[in-house]
């Protein structure tokens, strides 16, 4: 036989035995040591401290001492020791014609709204005007949009950490 065909062999068998039920009973099923807990759980003793006849709220004053005003009133400064993120990078430069095209793309459904909410009466030429700056701004941007990466990216295309 090949061993192409004993491990075919061996596929069959494990197909037939899918539903069947085990042969021997889970009691029978060797238990390794390592996974028998104990009985009775260890208990665990706290000890008391020392000075039992200390007031507890001196300690909770001392921990929190830092917390209080300072002797002249004032809150203490607060310690920024945390991230502070660069300032963001400027927007980029946009050319005239794709802020036409987002103005219509905005400005077409929004006159819409506005004059449904405020009841205005509808032309037909303002409704067809209306629908195709929406239209043509999509298109616009669509077409300016771009198929590759940028030109300044280089050679990978992967996260920069």
């Amino acid at each position: 036989m090949t061993p192409q065909s004993d491990e075919d062999e061996v596929w069959r068998q494990i197909v037939a035995s899918f539903n069947d039920t085990a042969e021997r009973d889970s009691a029978d099923q060797p238990w390794p040591d390592s996974e028998n807990v104990p009985a009775e759980p260890s208990r665990r003793v706290v000890k008391p401290t020392e000075d039992t006849d200390a007031d507890p709220d001196e300690f909770a004053r001392e921990r929190y001492a830092g917390d209080e005003a300072d002797d002249d009133g004032e809150a203490p400064a607060e310690e920024d020791d945390g991230y502070t993120p660069p300032p963001p990078p400027p927007l980029p430069k946009v050319d005239v014609t794709t802020k036409v095209a987002w103005g219509a793309l905005f400005g077409g459904p929004a006159y819409l709204l506005v004059a449904a909410m405020a009841k205005w009466p509808l032309e037909g030429w303002a409704v067809i005007l209306a629908v195709a700056a929406f239209i043509g701004g999509f298109v616009v941007l669509v077409v300016r949009m771009g198929d590759g990466p940028p030109n300044d990216s280089g050679w990978d295309d992967g996260a920069v950490v």
